[in-house]
């Protein structure tokens, strides 16, 4: 089926959360395309703003539940799904698991591999990844090993080896302090605490798993672990090391969110892998990085001409809040 094919094309979003941006960045890129598409999203709750904003809207249950699978399934055969794209962490290591049975049903997950997932959202299982592939990370451990050792260098970072969002973070100058939020950290790692600009990268890995695109993000300003304020950043070396680390990785297809620090001594230290959107993604499309156009003509089977370093440098994007208006809460139904 070619591009231009009025033939209705279904996507749908699962967690769709905030994605307000995602979602009408996907929804340009099929009028850019001429595609006759519907979106659909999928949340816990009604109270979700870009769940308001899709097409179609379905409430399920919540990632734990066991028949959290089932309910995808059967929306997507349903509807016809022909992409799933996740935007969060949380369902990620079932959609992996379960990618075979959406495929069966002509629905293509752009969700990595399980054992890829495994080692992105253990933040242990991702040093040692890391450092076995010869990757600049800083020195983490657990607080055990950190405890035993006679000197540590301070400060120090703490998070949870499971955790996102920079929820459970926290920066210790002493000993004391680290036996204090040690204790209130659930599953708490210990790290080298590095100094530099931190940024982001968004790497387009296209359907055989090749990475075609890196977008480096300087991220000026955080807000509760999603980037604020950011700059587009042009730089070899951090674009060369990213689509390295993502293809050793095998992670793919879809968007790969990188974090990591160039630090004051020019080097690069990758620290935390996301194989999914990051939430700073609308600045690489602003670029000219154009993702979801990329995606959906790959899903027709058209040919894809990317330039991986076509993308506008120094862009800046300044984040702001928006509002979704429901005058009756209770007027909308999902799956209605």
């Amino acid at each position: 089926m070619g591009i231009g094919n009025r033939k209705l094309i279904s996507i749908l979003f699962t967690c769709i959360g905030r994605r307000v941006s995602l979602l009408n960045s996907f929804r340009r890129a099929a009028r850019q395309l001429k595609i006759n598409a519907s979106f659909l999203g999928t949340d816990t709750t009604e109270l979700s703003s870009a769940l308001q904003l899709c097409d179609r809207s379905f409430l399920v249950k919540p990632v734990a539940h066991s028949g959290y699978i089932k309910q995808l399934l059967t929306i997507v055969k349903t509807n016809k799904i022909k992409l799933l794209v996740p935007t969060v962490d949380l369902d990620l290591k079932l959609l992996a698991q379960n990618k075979a049975k959406f495929a069966a049903m002509g629905c293509c997950v752009l969700v990595s591999p399980p054992e890829v997932v495994d080692i992105c959202q253990d933040k242990r299982k991702t040093y040692s990844f890391l450092v076995k592939n010869g990757f600049d990370t800083p020195l983490t451990m657990s607080v055990r090993a950190a405890l035993s050792k006679k000197k540590l260098n301070w400060p120090c970072f703490l998070k949870p080896w499971d955790g996102y969002a920079s929820r459970g973070n926290a920066a210790v100058s002493n000993r004391k302090e680290l036996l204090f939020f040690a204790k209130r950290i659930p599953n708490c790692i210990v790290q080298e605490f590095i100094k530099g600009a931190e940024h982001t990268c968004d790497v387009y890995v296209d359907l055989c798993l090749k990475a075609r695109c890196v977008v480096p993000r300087k991220r000026i300003e955080v807000r509760a672990g999603e980037v604020s304020k950011g700059r587009v950043v042009k730089h070899p070396r951090i674009m060369s090391e990213a689509a390295r680390l993502v293809e050793k990785l095998g992670a793919g297809p879809g968007i790969i969110t990188l974090q990591l620090f160039l630090t004051d001594d020019d080097k690069v230290k990758f620290i935390e892998i996301n194989p999914r959107f990051g939430g700073g993604v609308p600045l690489s499309i602003k670029a000219g990085a154009n993702f979801p156009k990329w995606i959906l003509r790959e899903l027709l089977a058209s040919k894809v001409n990317i330039r991986f370093d076509g993308f506008k440098d120094n862009l800046v994007m300044l984040r702001y809040d928006g509002e979704v208006w429901l005058e009756d809460a209770n007027a909308r139904r999902a799956g209605k």
